[in-house]
């Protein structure tokens, strides 16, 4: 058996099995009843400990103290380490946040109650709220960070099928991992989740941090979606403890004080769009504070660096697989990392709504409704793989090796729209690219909003080199799926058509994204092979500037002082 196969018979084995960690929830309806404002705290938490890999805390004197005491969880499926290719000698380490009350050893009202109470329902969903993957390249002293949404839609969400990717951790970090591996193709060689306890007790033991409030902010939406608590007024400069600096990266329905807005009615004021979006760009912000911070108060602090080493220790869970040398080698490598150079980049999506039914109505197979939903932007989500990866166009982003021509993959097509001549179309555009088109044929639709789905059937590195292939030869919502009951006509490859894409002109080339941008040249394509639709919104972007509402770093020689709350 080839080192590809069984790789691919190791990891399909993890479809149907589960983690040791306990899980909660049954279903999408379950764990959305507990995604409010207060689960937004999980965040937080996983900035912090984003930001104790990206500044590598533990110097040489304390590597054993930081590693020899950890959780550990059975992870199935993780990618072995690269030795050849394009990415030989980097690691992708998956950072995930569970929103699990009933996890955590104290209950507290301010997350919501895993048992409820008499004023509120029970919180008892799991859902990952937060997932961020961190790419670290020791050979070129290089990182690089990306978010992913959490209202993304994938195909393979769940062992049981598609879902918005924060629902994949219902079934444990397994999952979450196959999710990740699956449809977008990033090899994860590591993975860290965290629950809510610890964000407050990192703020603390740096005794706090110093954020600017260019305006008065206000954090809230009505019910169920909730409020973080943040109500400040402005200031060039103000001090958050623990509590405090938790309000702020929770934050995802903040109102603003405007100009004309009525300074003693926090509810008229104006409210910022973009949602969780806008809470990642300022999270990003939020972490270059936080690892300033910690460089303020020294790495080689011993006071400094055991409270830190004790705040987060006893809440992180690693997977079963990375060992005490990783760790080390990983503190030892980015110990100097300046946070500043650090991508923080976020892979961007396209809100989608029902057309024909009211907001957060979307509906798949009949199931539903699973929210305001977001799909992938293909090329443009690529490029940003590509960008974080440190790779081109022409490589395979789970080997690092070159990918396939053309002509070596096999392709067949299947009408999901019911538009005529979908299938055939598309199948003369693939071809005319050089793929051996081998059959078309109709699959029933998924609804009146659909991606569009490159399935293929095997784990093996031949086969999702060839999905890749073709995924890359397209563009609109497109997203690589893995399930073998879809794959027809003897193919290697099947594209089930959706509502939005295009297959690239013969005449286009491949572009390699440069450095910072996360867009690659237009490509010239033939006519779309569905139309566009008002429900799919333009592709958000990888990187956004701050908005004047935004908390963010203090001015250069401005002197904190105490936060004076807004009146409500």
């Amino acid at each position: 058996m080839s080192e590809g196969d069984r790789r691919g018979q190791h990891r399909r084995s993890r479809r149907v099995q589960q983690t040791s960690a306990p899980t909660e929830g049954n279903g999408r309806q379950q764990t959305r009843s507990g995604r409010g404002g207060r689960s937004r705290v999980v965040r937080g938490a996983l900035i912090g400990l984003a930001v104790l890999l990206v500044v590598a805390i533990g110097s040489a004197g304390y590597v054993y103290y930081v590693t020899h005491d950890l959780k550990r969880v059975d992870v199935r499926g993780l990618s072995g380490a690269l030795t050849q290719g394009q990415e030989a000698g980097t690691e992708n380490i998956l950072l995930v946040g569970s929103t699990s009350r009933c996890a955590l050893a104290a209950q507290s009202p301010a997350y919501g109650l895993c048992q409820g109470s008499a004023d509120s329902a029970p919180v008892n969903g799991v859902n990952s709220d937060v997932i961020m993957i961190l790419h670290a390249e020791p050979n070129r002293h290089r990182l690089a960070l990306l978010s992913i949404p959490r209202d993304l839609f994938i195909p393979n969400a769940r062992s049981t099928g598609a879902n918005n990717i924060d629902a994949g951790l219902d079934q444990g970090l397994t999952q979450v991992v196959a999710a990740i591996e699956d449809d977008f193709g990033i090899p994860i060689q590591h993975a860290v989740s965290l629950n809510f306890d610890q964000f407050a007790n990192i703020v603390n033991a740096l005794g706090g941090i110093d954020m600017s409030f260019p305006m008065s902010v206000f954090d809230w939406a009505p019910p169920p979606q909730g409020s973080s608590g943040l109500n400040v007024r402005a200031a060039k400069c103000v001090h958050l403890n623990g509590p405090q600096a938790l309000e702020v990266v929770r934050a995802r329905h903040i109102r603003y004080e405007a100009a004309g807005s009525d300074p003693s009615d926090p509810y008229s004021w104006p409210q910022e769009g973009l949602s969780d979006l806008a809470r990642i760009r300022r999270d990003h912000e939020f972490l270059r504070v936080l690892a300033t911070a910690m460089a303020k108060k020294g790495l080689d602090n011993p006071i400094t660096d055991i409270n830190l080493i004790n705040s987060v220790k006893s809440d992180l869970t690693f997977d079963q697989s990375w060992s005490v040398s990783d760790m080390a080698d990983l503190v030892l490598d980015f110990h100097s990392i300046d946070i500043n150079a650090v991508p923080q980049l976020t892979l961007p999506v396209a809100l989608v709504t029902d057309p024909d039914g009211p907001s957060g109505s979307y509906i798949f197979h009949g199931d539903g409704p699973y929210g305001d939903v977001e799909f992938p932007a293909q090329s443009t989500d690529q490029a940003v793989i590509d960008e974080v990866l440190g790779i081109g166009p022409t490589t395979d982003s789970m080997t690092g090796d070159p990918l396939p021509a053309p002509p070596s993959v096999t392709v067949s097509v299947m009408n999901g729209t019911g538009i005529s001549d979908q299938a055939a179309d598309t199948s003369a555009s693939l071809a005319a690219l050089g793929f051996h088109t081998v059959g078309v044929g109709d699959t029933t639709p998924v609804g009146d909003v659909a991606e569009t789905f490159v399935y293929y059937g095997s784990h093996a590195a031949k086969i999702e080199a060839a999905a890749e292939r073709v995924a890359r030869s397209m563009t609109g919502s497109v997203i690589m799926a893995y399930d073998p009951s879809q794959v027809t006509d003897g193919a290697e490859v099947t594209v089930a058509t959706g509502t939005q894409f295009a297959v690239d002109s013969p005449r286009a080339s491949p572009t390699v994204p440069t450095s910072g941008s996360s867009t690659p040249a237009p490509a010239t394509t033939v006519p779309a092979t569905s139309p566009a639709t008002a429900a799919i919104a333009a592709p958000s972007p990888a990187t956004s500037n701050l908005e004047p509402w935004d908390p963010q770093a203090c001015p250069a020689g401005a002197t904190a002082t105490a936060l004076v709350p807004n009146p409500t």
